[in-house]
């Protein structure tokens, strides 16, 4: 894990993560366009510390009830996270799409950690996708037996013990326990309606007692909160998990110190104090978020219009459709590519937050990578390529990747701090403040380097100097695979 100390020097926000407009004259249209972007999209230190604000509120009506908030708030039932004193063999299950993977590792406590772990990724044919639950998921119960079957000498069970499991459901649940949850619908290509309304874990169970394999389901979660637990599992200061990938979500640690802390809990308190909350923070709006036209038509385009409008402002599935959508507005109204006007720019998605993030590190002085890129996304199938951009086009794209990256990484930035609110950890009172340390995975954050650095510097920016020193982000890795496994530790029967 890669660990960013938010005390480091300020760096002026001017310069580090604050669009620039470069080289693009006020005459110029598409340079009209670019600096109305710029001043539509900027958000500065206050309007971002409104937005933290925003979304302390949500979070505290989320809490509150179950119906019509942005945030949902969701019960996870995880009140015992890893401490690092877990031992022994434990397996995970992480199916979020169209391949699944199973997971074992072997856990040696405190001095050895994670002594061991093997995976193996397994391929779901199509019609199973569509066909019988029955079917699924006795497919993927004799992927876990053949798995179970090559365990090695380095892996070892206690004798009389039963191997545990945490499973990773990637598809909206309603959870009811640590290790039961009802499928709400499918996604992803997934279509089994005679599933929906049913307990995912029970149609598991069931399916590993069709094929005896004597394995319990112990944890029942989803990647934001495997995160939280691998992130806990390596520092104790770990209270709160980001994804900021294809999509985003965040989890935290809420104290549960009488019944008001969750006033929709209903059940004894738990002996740990303590409880993850799955936010669905995607779902976050506020009359404070610097909405465009530009997201108004890749809303209106989306499969869940009027929904995720946190989400599609800062995520990587939709980064790279926003620069598209501006693109296209440009080649209309300015020219920005020339008389013709490039007919794959119209598509939907063709432009990925990939090819945005090699478009905006492009630091070769004639923007070459930039050219490149261009003539990849917009080549029509007839035509292997568009006429040769000019320097200050490819300037005017970067100047674009500029803007909408640092808008989405400031956002990014103000959610952290709403939670860092909500946890009372965003001062220093007295002079005391714990150290507090928020885990993050996903390829937004892990590869697209300026985004990275700019929510970073954002951050810093918003907690001020002294605050900052007690605040840390962590680059946490597969949560959805070690992180369930951990917390089928940290619930097992055997405790």
């Amino acid at each position: 894990m890669q660990k960013v100390a938010m005390g480091a020097a300020i760096v002026c926000a001017t310069t580090a993560c604050m669009p620039a407009v470069r080289g693009s004259g006020q005459e110029n249209p598409a340079g009209l366009i670019l600096r109305e972007l710029d001043k539509r999209c900027a958000v500065p230190v206050d309007q971002l510390r409104r937005l933290a604000d925003d979304m302390v509120k949500e979070m505290n009506a989320g809490l509150e009830s179950e119906d019509g908030n942005l945030l949902k708030m969701i019960i996870s039932y995880v009140d015992n996270l890893p401490t690092g004193d877990e031992k022994g063999l434990y397996y995970a299950l992480d199916l979020g799409g169209t391949n699944f993977r199973v997971l074992r590792v072997q856990l040696g406590g405190r001095e050895s950690r994670v002594v061991k772990r093997e995976f193996e990724e397994v391929s779901i044919p199509p019609e199973l996708m569509v066909g019988s639950s029955e079917e699924l998921f006795d497919f993927i119960a004799e992927a876990l037996a053949k798995f179970v079957a090559k365990e090695g000498e380095d892996f070892h069970i206690e004798p009389g013990r039963q191997r545990e499991l945490g499973f990773t459901f990637s598809f909206p649940v309603e959870q009811t326990s640590i290790a039961s949850g009802t499928l709400i619908k499918w996604t992803k290509g997934f279509s089994i309606d005679e599933t929906v309304g049913k307990d995912i874990v029970a149609e598991l169970a069931a399916a590993l007692d069709r094929r005896s394999l004597d394995m319990r389901v112990a944890a029942l979660i989803n990647d934001t909160i495997g995160t939280l637990a691998g992130g806990r599992y390596q520092d104790e200061n770990v209270i709160a998990a980001i994804i900021l990938g294809t999509g985003t979500n965040a989890a935290y640690v809420e104290r549960m110190e009488n019944a008001q802390s969750i006033p929709k809990w209903r059940g004894l308190l738990p002996k740990s104090g303590q409880m993850v909350i799955n936010m669905e923070w995607g779902n976050f709006q506020s009359p404070s978020l610097p909405y465009t036209e530009y997201d108004k038509a890749l809303d209106a385009e989306s499969l869940n219009p009027g929904e995720q409008i946190y989400e599609k402002m800062i995520s990587g599935m939709y980064l790279g459709e926003i620069v598209r959508i501006i693109l296209w507005r440009m080649a209309e109204e300015a020219a920005l590519f020339g008389e013709c006007l490039p007919s794959q720019l119209k598509k939907p998605f063709i432009l990925r937050t990939p090819v945005m993030s090699a478009m905006h590190h492009d630091t070769t002085h004639d923007l070459r990578i930039v050219g490149e890129k261009l003539k990849d996304v917009l080549g029509s199938p007839v035509l292997s390529q568009i006429p040769n951009t000019s320097l200050s086009t490819r300037k005017v794209v970067v100047d674009v990747c500029n803007i909408v990256a640092t808008r989405g990484a400031r956002l990014a930035a103000a959610g952290i701090l709403g939670i860092l609110k909500k946890l009372g950890r965003d001062v220093v009172e007295d002079g005391v403040q714990q150290k507090a340390v928020i885990a993050i995975d996903g390829g937004l954050y892990e590869h697209y380097t300026y985004f990275r650095n700019c929510l970073e510097d954002t951050l810093r920016e918003l907690l001020g100097d002294e605050a900052s020193q007690m605040v840390s982000l962590v680059q946490s890795n597969d949560g959805s695979g070690i992180g369930a496994a951990l917390l089928a530790a940290s619930h097992s029967q055997y405790l």
